[in-house]
């Protein structure tokens, strides 16, 4: 029997000890290859969630990605199998060329040179941004560098991508590529977004948070939704 790609099985966080969670007993799995929304209001946990299942803040409970259990001595081996996009994606650019930061992760992995150079070529080109391949990420646009840090994500075709609202800043031609491109990767895909729509275009299964816990998980969110809307208004 095949394991989950991702798990959360009671999964606590806080940001501060003595704080009240931030993600609340959160429990449920990611099949292999399904496509998953993370969505909730601002503050609901969306963002802390996948921090936590990149091993960037400290969690309660259990957090398995691929069969291995994230913990501090297995950080590395579990992140090796993750692809993650930051909301702020300038914060991941770190070299002086965007071929560069593409690349690092083969790199790291022992892929030689050339062959990463190659497969970082191609990971752009998926994105439709080859032309920016030497260009400094300081001299990007944010939708620039969002595309070139998911091209980083992707390159070392990870069985896990978490993607922190992939959709903001990009025009819509752009929305529809990279709502294609992520429909048709084999990799579990965790989104989170405020862009509903861009959700529904890629994804199959919607997680909705509410102060840190699962309020829905199912295959249509419409109700959820339709209540924040009404709540919206009232105010």
């Amino acid at each position: 029997m095949s394991h989950p790609a991702l798990s959360f099985q009671d999964v606590s966080v806080r940001h501060e000890p003595g704080d009240a969670p931030a993600v609340a007993n959160v429990s449920f799995s990611v099949a292999p290859g399904e496509r998953i929304a993370l969505l909730g209001l601002n503050g609901s946990g969306k963002t802390t969630l996948l921090m936590g299942a990149a091993g960037l803040v400290a969690h309660d409970g259990s957090i398995l990605i691929d069969g291995v259990e994230l913990t501090r001595h297995t950080l590395a081996e579990a992140r090796g199998k993750l692809g993650f996009l930051f909301n702020v994606p300038e914060d991941q650019l770190l070299f002086p060329r965007v071929i560069d930061d593409v690349a690092f992760g083969l790199l790291r992995k022992g892929v030689s040179h050339s062959d990463a150079t190659a497969r970082a070529l191609e990971a752009l080109e998926g994105l439709g941004i080859t032309h920016l391949a030497q260009s400094p990420p300081h001299h990007l646009s944010h939708g620039q560098s969002q595309r070139v840090a998911l091209a980083g994500a992707l390159v070392t075709s990870p069985p896990v991508l978490l993607l922190d609202e992939p959709s903001a800043a990009l025009d819509p031609p752009s929305r529809r590529s990279l709502a294609k491109l992520l429909s048709s990767l084999p990799a579990a895909v965790v989104v989170a977004t405020h862009d509903v729509p861009f959700a529904r275009s890629v994804c199959t299964r919607f997680v909705v948070l509410d102060q840190g816990r699962v309020l829905f998980d199912g295959a249509d969110p419409t109700a959820v939704l339709k209540r924040w809307e009404l709540a919206a208004v009232r105010l």
